[in-house]
């Protein structure tokens, strides 16, 4: 978004309106802020009031057009029942308290008149906290029951594919095919605009949905379309930064295909362009690392640890054990775990997760 969306000039009306604010997630000195407001992925979108309360809550890239209207919506005093339940639902979503925010989600739609303007953006916030307490039958069962309400609009997209993901997770589903057909429907129809990025992940999704079919050819041929998809976009790249954007996708396509040579030259440029980011090199390594030219990843992860910071650091020393156990050296894999146990318990309230120091140390024990 902050290369494609953030940019345009229409926003500048809402100078005004709002104060603008981007918040580093790795950055310590903001871990009081992330204790407050959990961030479960990125971009995540909130508007506050001036004594700090969530009004406005979504999850999720976002085209030119739906910023505005989240915007305008966040202007717009609640005045239905649905309103003020969505507003109810953002603030536990927020919090982090997904069951309730759910119950609230759910509410909102039970009130939502016919033309309630707010109905696609409450159903993806539903169904994306659904996921994210595992109530992955309810949230592939809603998804299919809420698509008809939403298809044809931006909002079908996220619905569709977040069911998805919730029935490709649920071994053997049934659930899967309908959903996979929404999802194909959404992707098909010229008329929703949509991100890359957005296109991107339900390229990701239908082939998720090919692979729990266990339908190899399927999910080799939508692999190769998203490969086509992702390098066509950055070649139509207006800067590096929009370039870079697809970077991280690439990766995976390529590595999901086998061919992790061909994301050299990009992570390459990407490091010429970005010298001080973290991303590039750590990619790298994970690229050599397929490649099993561990010495290249090893000097690839090299220059990423001294550049990236907060819990991202856990990620590159994760993958950096990784590359250390492919190498078949399982003594510096094992101190590359160790430093990432001390480093995750050295982090603030708000950044560390005992949930993962428990992970990492499971992760110590196993190697033998």
């Amino acid at each position: 978004m902050r290369a494609y969306v953030y940019t345009d000039k229409s926003l500048e009306r809402y100078a005004g309106r709002f104060v603008w604010l981007s918040v580093n997630t790795e950055a310590a000195k903001n871990a009081a802020f992330l204790k407050r407001y959990p961030i479960p992925a990125l971009p995540t979108l909130l508007v506050l009031d001036p004594e700090g309360k969530v009004t406005t809550r979504y999850v999720g890239g976002a085209t030119v057009p739906q910023l505005r209207k989240l915007l305008n919506d966040a202007s717009t005093k609640a005045v239905s029942e649905a309103d003020k339940l969505l507003g109810e639902a953002d603030r536990f979503a927020a919090e982090g308290k997904h069951a309730e925010a759910v119950k609230s989600y759910e509410s909102a739609l039970a009130k939502a008149g016919k033309n309630w303007q707010k109905y696609g953006r409450t159903a993806e916030s539903m169904l994306f906290s659904m996921s994210m307490i595992d109530e992955n039958e309810r949230c592939a069962t809603r998804a299919i029951e809420l698509y008809p309400r939403v298809k044809g609009t931006a909002s079908a997209a996220n619905v569709a594919a977040t069911g998805l993901s919730c029935a490709t997770s649920i071994e053997g589903s049934p659930l899967v095919t309908t959903l996979e057909k929404q999802t194909r429907e959404v992707f098909d129809d010229p008329k929703i605009a949509m991100s890359n990025d957005d296109r991107s992940g339900l390229y990701m999704s239908l082939i998720d949905a090919r692979v729990a079919a266990k339908d190899e050819p399927g999910a080799i041929a939508l692999k190769k379309q998203w490969a086509a998809f992702l390098e066509k976009a950055a070649a139509e790249a207006k800067t590096p930064e929009q370039r870079a954007v697809y970077d991280s996708h690439r990766l995976s396509a390529y590595l999901d295909l086998g061919t992790p040579e061909k994301a050299i030259p990009m992570l390459e440029q990407s490091q010429r362009d970005f010298p001080g980011d973290y991303n590039p090199p750590a990619r790298l390594a994970l690229a050599y690392k397929a490649m099993k030219e561990y010495d290249k990843a090893l000097a690839a992860s090299d220059r990423a640890i001294v550049k990236v910071y907060g819990p991202r650091k856990l990620i590159v020393l994760g993958t950096r054990a990784d590359i250390y156990l492919d190498k078949g050296d399982k003594d510096a894999a094992r101190a590359t775990i160790a430093l990432a146990i001390e480093y995750a318990k050295s982090l603030p309230e708000g950044q560390r997760s005992e949930r993962r120091i428990a992970s990492l140390q499971k992760r110590l024990e196993s190697i033998q």
